[in-house]
């Protein structure tokens, strides 16, 4: 096997088309305790560097953990084009600012949707009037300068992913659901998450943010697989991180078990390790450590420094 570890780190090193079909078909094949072990050092290097950028989130948040939640919950929710415009959305309009005005789910959509500059986007019905007025009065009450809508990148987005709407979303579950810090402390289960992030955006929005949009394609709920999105890289990084700077083994625990209880993801990356045949690795404790072995050492050629090759010279 030491032979074979070589020859695996050397093709690796090289670049070599078909290496991860060899090394897939290795993971395959490991024992449980081998896959754990390669897991388990996996899964802490990749919560390791999540808790690094929560650090820095941490720290643009003068150490408030409520708004480094909130943070990472826009940045996550408004998807990776947009970020930078989350980001930017979350240091203009405050957690505090939306705890205030929870209370209120106009409050907290013309919070959102005024402070994101995407308001300026739709006529003045009714209903986009009145937020409008509302964003109005509460922007002199907090000090809000709101962005432009040209921040947001809104082309090409799947219906279902377009800023507005899971703006409107995300406002109704912080109105309904009352998404904290403690709450998301307190998520065991797959279904805690859900239950998390299971509100119903305005009827208003689904069915008038995108006039060519089918209202059939809509969906009203932030669903399963974007929830289970929420639960990798919102709930489980923010777990972990304040369990480790708590010194919590029970959250870092938590944090684990419940990465086992959500479903693998499925991605480019995560489809080139699972063969066919195979019936393992089927949750995201797997997932995001294949990313890790992905990302960090496959796609750099580090093949000597890989902990698959160092499981297989161990003679396993």
């Amino acid at each position: 096997m030491a032979l074979d570890a070589q020859i695996l780190a050397d093709a690796c090193e090289r670049g070599d088309a078909g290496t991860y079909t060899r090394c897939s078909e290795v993971v395959v094949t490991l024992s449980d305790d081998h896959l754990e072990a390669l897991c388990h050092r996996l899964i802490n290097e990749r919560l390791g560097r999540k808790s690094k950028d929560i650090e820095e989130l941490f720290s643009i948040a003068n150490n408030d953990w409520q708004q480094a939640m909130y943070i990472l919950l826009l940045r996550v929710v408004c998807g990776s084009h947009n970020r930078g415009a989350a980001l930017e959305l979350a240091k203009r309009v405050s957690y505090n600012a939306i705890l205030r005005e929870n209370g209120s789910l106009i409050n907290v959509e013309a919070l959102l949707l005024g402070g994101s500059g995407l308001l300026g986007l739709y006529d003045d019905d009714y209903y986009v009037r009145r937020l409008k007025e509302e964003f109005n009065h509460l922007s002199h009450k907090y000090r809000i300068e709101p962005m432009e809508a040209s921040e947001w990148q809104l082309s090409g987005m799947y219906i279902n992913n377009h800023p507005t709407l899971r703006l409107a979303q995300i406002a109704s579950c912080l109105h309904r659901n009352n998404i904290t810090m403690e709450r998301m402390l307190m998520c065991k289960r797959r279904k805690d998450v859900h239950d998390l992030f299971s509100a119903k955006a305005s009827e208003y929005w689904v069915e008038n943010f995108s006039p060519s949009a089918s209202h059939h394609k809509i969906s009203y709920r932030i669903g399963s697989f974007k929830s289970d999105i929420l639960g990798i890289n919102v709930v489980v990084p923010m777990m972990y991180y304040y369990g480790n700077f708590t010194e919590s083994y029970t959250l870092y625990e938590q944090a684990l078990s419940l990465l086992e209880d959500i479903p693998s993801e499925d991605n480019t990356y995560i489809r080139r390790w699972y063969m066919p045949s195979s019936s393992r690795g089927k949750s995201a404790i797997h997932s995001q450590a294949l990313l890790q072995l992905s990302t960090e050492y496959c796609n750099h050629h580090l093949g000597k420094y890989c902990p698959l090759c160092t499981i297989l010279r161990s003679g396993w």
